[in-house]
């Protein structure tokens, strides 16, 4: 290699760890930025009442459906539920008139209070219907069935006729019923916001249009027993009902819209896959069949045979005709 070009590379090479030098040097004395995070403000205004959780219109309001927060001042507005002058155990048992959202400041215009005018009819749901049945401290499970709560009804009936006893009968007719009020009460809370239990000779219950008609035929037949759903009883049903083809849960990729379709089902009403028991499956000393209801057939009158029609012949006088019977004149 010629010593010109050697040199001239070597001097490149120079160059360019000189530079490669100086870059670091300038760069290693500079600090990176620190990000800091600016704390969020405290929050010092008065307390309000706000939704823990999202609350349609018709939901009782229980203990846990809110709590007291800290508001900015500047955004509190008179309709909102002040701690300072608000009892919270006297809004237990009203109803949400207007949908709520988690996290929303509760307006006295959201709520109805037992006694106001309307206030049974914003505890229904859309096309819902409420029934008012009658029961006894043993048909009500002792009175521990309180509004809120999920209930089967239960109709027992003996079933007469000629062939032998009576067949004794019960029967689940519907499944998942809401409980709005018992008695004429629609809180289990007492003043003081106890949980208490008190006598109460009707319950009044969340349906459908078809089903209230239902439940007026059955108080005709025989005696309504009530019989408290377990919490998780939802659940399997709504399986049962998935498995048995009796609803379809549509394909979506909003799961907002699927948990709110899939709760839409499990808190309806059911009356169909009704079960029985019989007396003959309690005591062998009872039937399991539907007695005869078969009587004897009435005696038959024989019918008189009608009169045969008499001949006639047609005369004429003129213009003037008539039928005259034959033999007559």
């Amino acid at each position: 290699m010629d010593k010109k070009k050697l040199v001239l590379l070597v001097g490149a090479l120079v160059v360019a760890l000189g530079t490669a030098f100086l870059a670091r040097s300038m760069f290693a004395g500079a600090s990176a930025p620190q990000t800091v995070a600016a704390e969020a403000p405290a929050v010092t205004g008065p307390k309000v009442l706000v939704a823990n959780r999202a609350l349609p219109v018709g939901t009782i309001i229980t203990p846990d459906a809110f709590s007291f927060q800290p508001w900015p001042e500047e955004l509190v507005e008179k309709a909102y539920f002040l701690e300072d002058n608000t009892d919270g155990n006297a809004l237990l048992g009203t109803v949400v008139r207007n949908e709520i959202t988690a996290g929303q400041p509760v307006t006295q215009g959201s709520l109805v209070k037992p006694g106001d005018r309307g206030f049974l009819a914003a505890a229904l749901g859309p096309g819902m219907r409420a029934v008012t049945v009658p029961v006894s401290e043993r048909t009500s499970v002792g009175g521990f069935v309180f509004p809120g709560d999920r209930i089967d009804l239960v109709l027992t009936q003996a079933v007469k006729g000629k062939d032998g006893p009576d067949l004794k009968a019960s029967e689940t007719i519907i499944r998942n019923l809401r409980v709005l009020a018992t008695g004429q009460r629609v809180s289990s809370q007492d003043e003081e916001g106890n949980q208490v239990v008190i006598k109460f000779n009707t319950v009044t219950v969340e349906v459908t249009p078809k089903l209230a008609e239902k439940i007026a035929v059955a108080q005709t037949i025989g005696v309504i027993s009530l019989s408290l759903r377990s919490i998780a009883d939802n659940e399997a049903e709504l399986e049962r009902a998935i498995a048995a083809g009796e609803i379809n849960v549509p394909e979506s990729d909003d799961p907002e819209a699927e948990e709110k379709f899939i709760q839409s089902i499990v808190k309806r009403p059911m009356d169909t896959d009704p079960t029985f028991v019989t007396g003959g499956d309690v005591s062998r000393f009872q039937r399991t069949s539907v007695p005869s209801q078969k009587s004897a057939a009435p005696a038959q009158i024989p019918a008189v045979p009608a009169p045969k029609p008499q001949p006639k012949v047609r005369v004429a006088r003129g213009k003037n005709v008539t039928a005259v019977p034959v033999g007559g004149k």
